[in-house]
């Protein structure tokens, strides 16, 4: 396999319940797995191929649990990589060079025989991972926009995490409440809208992720 390693940072949300059904391995809340994710890479590369700064992004559907297979992906990417990062950065995030069940990439790709054209759009992420609020879009695809979830007495901002000591995304993500609009690709989403969301920093390579 050839050598390659991120390092970065990821905004998703997805239909279900705050704190995603997925990590707890029980069903998804209404029994369907719709989700967008935004990926700035600080550091990276692919082999020789350098991928500092560059952006990427998902739109993922299953009809039911990601496990039971027969979902639908198309990958974005930062129209500023070249042909090398391009192809790079596809093969990461379909799995290749990557030990079988390492990453999500992985999982999302082997679970998805429904492969949409990659797009090249710009892509942008900002984040505020202390308060819980960010934006992600990519230009004509789709945008996410995340916020503290509130607390269900009060209304103020309610603080939880979730930590996977052997994930295969994350080891800690900070929980939030998101909503996707999606206005182009070959994927719209209908059911994001106050719904799980999460911030979290990576670091994987073909061998899963990095622990801290």
């Amino acid at each position: 396999m050839k050598d390659w390693s991120i390092e970065g940072e990821e905004l998703a949300n997805c239909n279900c319940n705050f704190g995603c059904p997925c990590q707890f391995g029980v069903l998804p809340t209404d029994g369907t797995c719709e989700a967008a994710v935004v990926y700035r890479i600080d550091k990276g590369h692919y082999g020789d191929t350098k991928l500092d700064g560059l952006m990427t992004a998902g739109v993922y559907k299953w009809p039911s649990a990601i496990h039971e297979g027969n979902g639908h992906m198309q990958l974005i990417i930062d129209p500023k990589a070249d042909d090398d990062q391009r192809s790079a950065l596809e093969a990461i995030m379909t799995g290749a060079d990557t030990e079988e069940m390492a990453t999500m990439w992985f999982v999302f790709s082997a679970m998805c025989p429904n492969k949409h054209e990659t797009l090249y759009a710009p892509i942008s992420l900002n984040m505020d991972l202390d308060d819980r609020i960010g934006t992600g879009a990519v230009e004509g695809i789709f945008e996410i926009n995340a916020e503290p979830i509130p607390n269900i007495v009060s209304g103020e901002p309610h603080r939880v995490g979730i930590a996977l000591p052997h994930g295969f995304e994350f080891g800690f993500a900070e929980m939030a409440k998101g909503r996707t609009k999606t206005t182009g690709g070959e994927l719209e989403l209908l059911k994001n809208t106050g719904t799980h969301a999460h911030f979290a920093s990576l670091h994987l390579t073909g061998k899963g992720r990095v622990a801290a």
